[in-house]
């Protein structure tokens, strides 16, 4: 059976490279007589596969040594109450730019813990826009800022970073982790659902400045306090031992490719395929304003829900699956990640010319 071409926004499609290795890997690695499934997190031979995972993520992205990487469980969702858990601590305050559905379920959960501000927000346009924020509209007392940098459901994405002054800034990077070069240094932490960009569900990778850890609030469970997982190496219980491994083998291709340079020379030529088809469509709309496209997540209509539907159905035969927008929005959406190769992307686009002609 011939591989579909997968848009799914999460979980997505992994690179071939490292679909082929792990299979390949899945009876036995290297000459241990196990597969990584079967490893003891203990053992010497897991510890490596670990270690190298970590050294290459933080080579590809370039991470300083006074930033903590950790591989936990939870998905970014658990994040959402940590983060406040572990960082709301001095002043009990924190700003939120509410692009999406996510950044707003952290400012929904934030509030438990603290006094949590919704700064600015594109809820009035159904978030298809980022926002505008000058320095000036940020509490300088604030515990931090919170923004999610793609917006997965809505297309959109930071391109330039809120000036938050000496207040830190965390930033979700679930939907476009690795896909482009980031300066670390400019945030106090990233944090990323594996699923999206990087590995099967099941590890989510948070990148912290090691000043921000200590300091949890008191009645922080033990599990979501960042010092247990920073002082015990992401060990201080069974990790997601065979995702961090797939992880690890997802940072060695990228390495391949040329890193995220060139990782992102790749992504901007395959998102201008798609976007430049749909600025001269008569049929097809883009929904996010220009400046604030995403090069992860298209987000797309045609203005008929039935047309919409009927290229779903029609697009899933022809081999193009997970083209449907999320529920809470409609229409369609391509989500296109570093392994979505620019052949699937063109022929994309070439079943939407034909879908125009037969039904505009």
């Amino acid at each position: 059976m011939a591989r579909v071409y997968n848009f799914s926004a999460g979980p997505s499609m992994l690179p071939e490279q490292v679909l082929k290795t792990a299979a390949d890997e899945m009876m036995e690695f290297g000459t241990t007589g196990q597969s990584v499934m079967e490893m003891s997190h203990r053992s010497k031979e897991y510890q490596a596969i670990f270690d190298e995972a970590e050294a290459n993520l933080r080579e590809i992205m370039n991470i300083p040594d006074n930033y903590k990487v950790l591989f936990l469980q939870g998905g970014a969702s658990t994040q959402f109450a940590m983060i406040p858990l572990n960082l709301m601590n001095k002043n009990k305050k924190a700003d939120f730019i509410i692009t999406g559905q996510w950044a707003n379920k952290a400012y929904k959960e934030a509030a438990r813990y603290g006094e949590a501000r919704a700064v600015a927000s594109s809820a009035d346009k159904t978030y298809s826009y980022i926002p505008k924020t000058t320095a000036a509209d940020f509490d300088k007392d604030a515990d931090f800022v919170h923004i999610c940098m793609n917006n997965t459901i809505y297309g959109t994405k930071y391109n330039e970073l809120p000036d938050t002054g000496d207040v830190p800034l965390i930033a979700d990077i679930s939907s476009c982790i690795l896909s482009e070069p980031i300066d670390v240094t400019k945030f106090g932490m990233l944090y990323a659902g594996a699923q999206k960009n990087v590995a099967p569900a099941g590890v989510t990778i948070v990148i912290i400045r090691e000043d921000l850890i200590g300091n949890a609030m008191d009645f922080t469970p033990t599990m979501l306090n960042y010092t247990t997982h920073a002082d015990n190496g992401s060990m201080f219980n069974t990790p997601p031992c065979y995702t961090i491994y797939v992880a690890g083998l997802t940072f060695k291709w990228i390495k391949e490719m040329g890193g995220l340079e060139a990782m992102k020379e790749y992504n901007t030529k395959k998102a201008k395929i798609l976007y430049d088809f749909l600025d001269n469509s008569k049929l097809f709309k883009g929904t996010v304003v220009p400046e604030d496209r995403s090069l992860m997540n298209v987000p797309f209509v045609t203005g008929s829900d039935e047309l919409d539907a009927k290229f779903v159905s029609e697009s899933k035969a022809a081999g193009f699956v997970n083209l449907k927008g999320h529920r809470s929005v409609g229409g369609m959406r391509a989500s296109i990640y570093n392994a979505m190769p620019i052949e699937g992307v063109e022929k994309l686009v070439e079943f939407m010319k034909k879908f125009e002609e037969e039904n505009a």
